[in-house]
């Protein structure tokens, strides 16, 4: 499976931007479709996720910011990042977790000026 991220830019504060991730080839039943991101000297981490079966989760500093959606019949999510702060500002992975493991993007880039 193949993952192709888009949608990242420079965008100010308050600023919204819509990431995409498109996955080719074939997906199991059950996976876990997800966006991590990692910001310049930190650890790569969870931004959201969506099961399979439409469970949505996040994490604490992006909740009620952002939102993560999929459409099955294209195998594709997305990322709609509204109220982007400076510390948003990181390189964004999709990534596909299924039973054969993980699929990842290859990183769009994200920058959110002050």
């Amino acid at each position: 499976v193949q993952l192709q991220a888009s949608g990242g830019g420079l965008v100010q504060t308050g600023g919204s931007l819509r990431l995409s991730c498109a996955a080719s080839g074939s997906i199991f039943r059950i996976h876990v479709m997800g966006w991590y991101r990692q910001a310049p000297g930190k650890q790569r981490e969870l931004v959201a996720t969506i099961t399979s079966q439409g469970r949505k989760d996040y994490a604490d500093s992006v909740k009620d910011r952002f939102t993560i959606s999929r459409d099955n019949a294209k195998n594709t999510w997305t990322l709609q990042m509204n109220d982007l702060k400076p510390e948003d500002t990181a390189v964004y992975y999709c990534s596909l977790h299924g039973v054969a493991g993980a699929n990842w993007g290859q990183g769009t880039l994200v920058t959110v000026s002050s």
